[in-house]
């Protein structure tokens, strides 16, 4: 007996339900990452704008001060 004399058999099992729970729950990870993404953002662009005015506001009150005639 050879080894080409071997027969294997490759059964194919197809789960139509199973098949659609993994893609639903596959798109709903891609949703929370692209919601976590969105927050991200969000986050960082609010953030950036309040250090800004923090920091125009420091400089403002900076210059206001330095007119000061006391």
């Amino acid at each position: 007996m050879t080894m080409f004399d071997r027969q294997d058999y490759v059964y194919q099992y197809s789960d139509p339900k199973g098949d659609e729970a993994f893609g639903k729950l596959f798109a709903m990870v891609i949703c929370f990452v692209f919601f976590l993404g969105a927050l991200q953002v969000a986050y960082e662009t609010v953030s950036g704008w309040y250090q800004n005015f923090m920091q125009w506001s420091s400089e403002t009150l900076a210059f206001l001060a330095g007119s000061w005639p006391f």
